[in-house]
């Protein structure tokens, strides 16, 4: 039978994670792993996690297994409520972070419209954009604060010259994903102005804000301008990934829309795993798990940057991140990290192309590390390993 005549429009607009693909084609654990944004596991505190199940059992019962409210639990939205100073009613639970991006993206965007984004960005993001036929337009990031605002204010005047309708600005402020860079206060700060002259939302993903490894905090975009701003967390990186819980803050007006679109996807969030991610929080158990995770990924990422500047070669640089999970190499412009990964892979070392987090498929001089899966002693032997894979490459390219 020809299947291909029954499939919707949408699903010719699907491209596959390339992260997804490595994490089929190897084991993870038998390889030097910097490719997915896996927290370590060393951060999942098990007996903890047991206690906290039993007494959510001892507590709640079946309740705990039954269906719940589509907007989330009163408990978990309490919880988030007095831990951040948002109102529970502008308070959504997500089945994950990614849920999150893609209801915004679904109530928000028809094809055409334009979403714009920072380039590179989150390819999970740049994944469900496009799945509902967006048009994705990028704009690079630029240090200085002028210069960011100008960059922003041509591609919009040329955007809105041609007619086009941006729906919203999607922005990862604090160490990005794929970069690890974040926005400095007067650069969130001309988000919120360029949203307000020309009328659209921004959508705020913040997945790694709480994993600081040094430098100040900055406020959220969210508190410069709630009635615009549509916040996304994440428990994957503070709590455990397994559990896929996520929320949002918006106004209610929005969230009123989210709250029906969940009611065709998944009725209503993993009501067990809400219920424990509540006592966890409410406990002071996960302050006091998220302080051990801090001081192990600054290790880390001290180590990764200690590393790369002992062996990295000629004409590589790197992003120096103040938290989260990822830092980003920038290699000759004749290197191809794409042609390149099959021949770092055949020897033990895995990345994540940088052009795969780019808009247009450009930045392929450059590369993804992850420096918080692996253990000290593997990233070390990973990064040794690919500077010389790279070492050799850059030789032959000159």
């Amino acid at each position: 039978m020809d299947y291909s005549r029954l499939f919707s429009e949408d699903t010719y607009s699907f491209f596959r994670s390339p992260v997804r693909d490595i994490f089929k084609r190897v084991d993870l654990n038998a390889i030097h792993s910097f490719a997915g944004g896996y927290p370590s596991a060393e951060t999942f505190p098990l007996d903890q996690f047991k206690a906290t199940m039993c007494e959510v059992i001892d507590r709640y019962g079946g309740k705990a297994f039954q269906y719940g409210a589509t907007q989330g639990v009163t408990e978990l939205r309490e919880v988030l409520s007095s831990r951040y100073g948002v109102p529970v009613e502008r308070i959504q639970i997500t089945s994950s972070s990614q849920q999150g991006i893609d209801v915004c993206t679904r109530i928000l965007a028809d094809p055409g419209d334009v979403i714009l984004t920072s380039d590179p960005s989150y390819l999970g993001a740049l994944q469900s954009f496009r799945s509902y036929r967006a048009d994705v337009t990028g704009v690079p990031h630029e240090d200085d604060p002028q210069a960011f605002r100008e960059a922003y204010e041509t591609v919009i005047g040329k955007l809105i010259g041609q007619g086009r309708k941006i729906k919203f600005l999607y922005m990862i402020p604090d160490f990005q994903n794929p970069s690890g860079e974040t926005l400095s206060l007067e650069e969130r700060q001309i988000l919120v102005d360029l949203a307000r002259k020309y009328g659209f939302l921004i959508v705020e993903d913040s997945p790694y804000r709480e994993l600081r490894y040094s430098g100040e905090h900055l406020p959220t975009i969210w508190s410069l301008a709630p009635d615009i701003v549509l916040h996304l967390g994440s428990f994957s990186k503070i709590f455990a990934p397994g559990f896929r819980l996520g929320w949002i803050f918006g106004h209610p007006d929005v969230l009123d829309k989210i709250y029906v679109c969940k009611q065709s996807l998944d009725l209503c969030p993993p009501v067990f795993d809400q219920y424990v991610a509540a006592e966890f929080m409410d406990s002071g158990r996960l302050d006091r798990n998220l302080a051990h995770s801090i001081d192990l990924y600054r290790s880390k990422r001290d180590l990764m940057l200690s590393l790369l500047g002992e062996y990295m070669p000629e004409g590589v640089s790197w992003t120096r991140p103040e938290g989260g999970l990822f830092l980003f190499l920038t290699m000759p412009e004749q290197f191809d990290s794409v042609a390149f990964y099959d021949t770092a892979l055949d020897n033990g070392v895995a990345y994540v192309a940088g052009s795969f987090f780019r808009t247009d498929g450009g930045g392929r001089n450059t590369m993804r590390l992850n420096f918080s899966f692996m253990s000290h002693e593997r990233i070390r032997e990973g990064i040794i390993l690919l500077a010389g894979l790279l070492r050799d490459e850059l030789s032959k390219l000159k």
